[in-house]
């Protein structure tokens, strides 16, 4: 069913307004376009991170739903056990079956990293649940330290660029082929910009027949360095340049969302954002060319796998 946004907007919002993340903060954005992709009723359990904090300072809460937070690591271990209990109690008949959904949101520090054996556990068992990755590449909460999920680069508090090192040395981690590999039911990569193509993905994502996740870019104003009006256009940036690719792995089946008319060079995405200012000085222009071979090398690798090649 084509989603309409009219019926968006008419919506009661699950994500009550107030929140303290950041102006420009994309993390907000994709929340609501999840929550309102779906009618059902939904239990979350949150990761430490940027959502966590500021949607849950003492005594305060955002949430309009049940929401859980326990540690940095086992969100996915947290709402496996509430989603196992929910499925006990309908099979027992002490409930009845209101076709509950459950959601864990982790950043990519708590998804590519701290949390990745939980995650993996979850999916091993089949647990039916969606996971969201608030992909801003970095550990923003805590001062902007590099991640695994943090592009080869980049500038951050521990990855900081000066006469010798350019950023972060290493190349991002796969982590939406790492989870596809898991052989679960569903698996995307979603983009704000993009609502409609989000939002389709999350209903698909909580129809599955088993665990799905969604891998979803968010621009950080504060750790990219860029204008917090600026956090959508450079969402779309991102995706034009291929270096975020919009596709899913239904039950197998890798399948490409979009593919832009004309692919844009890496480096205008670049020069968008001040951590990535040092690489355009002429000792780190070699830095650039990586970046776009890379970026060109998956692409192909991409193409390939869905079909278009």
């Amino acid at each position: 069913m084509a989603i309409r946004l009219r019926d968006v907007a008419n919506k009661e919002e699950r994500l009550a307004p107030g929140h303290r993340l950041c102006a420009g903060c994309a993390e907000s954005v994709v929340l609501r376009q999840v929550l309102n992709a779906i009618d059902d009723p939904v239990v979350i359990a949150t990761a430490t991170g940027c959502t966590e904090i500021a949607t849950s300072i003492y005594p305060y809460t955002s949430w309009r739903v049940p929401w859980i937070h326990n540690a940095f690591e086992n969100a996915s271990t947290t709402a496996s056990g509430a989603e196992a209990m929910y499925r006990s109690l309908v099979r027992q008949g002490k409930i009845d079956d209101q076709g509950t959904k459950f959601l864990v949101i982790g950043g990519d520090g708590a998804t590519y990293d701290i949390g990745l054996q939980f995650i993996s556990g979850a999916f091993e068992r089949g647990h039916r649940l969606v996971y969201l990755c608030l992909n801003n590449e970095a550990y923003m909460n805590t001062g902007i330290q590099r991640s695994s999920a943090t592009p080869h680069g980049a500038h951050t508090t521990t990855s900081p660029a000066g006469r010798v090192i350019p950023g972060k040395r290493q190349w991002r981690k796969p982590i939406t082929r790492i989870m596809a590999a898991h052989d679960i039911p569903y698996v995307a990569q979603v983009s704000p910009h993009n609502w409609r193509d989000l939002m389709t993905k999350t209903q698909k994502a909580f129809a599955a027949d088993g665990p799905a996740f969604l891998n979803a870019l968010s621009p950080c104003p504060r750790g990219w360095r860029h204008d917090s009006s600026q956090s959508i256009q450079i969402a779309k940036l991102t995706v034009d340049t291929c270096y975020w690719p919009l596709y899913e792995v239904a039950n197998g089946e890798w399948k490409l969302n979009y593919k832009p008319r004309e692919k844009k060079p890496v480096a205008d995405w670049l020069r968008t954002q001040g951590r990535f200012r040092h690489l355009f000085k002429p000792e780190f222009e070699h830095i650039v060319k990586e970046l776009q071979a890379k970026v060109d090398e998956e692409w192909e690798k991409l193409l390939v796998r869905c079909g278009e090649k």
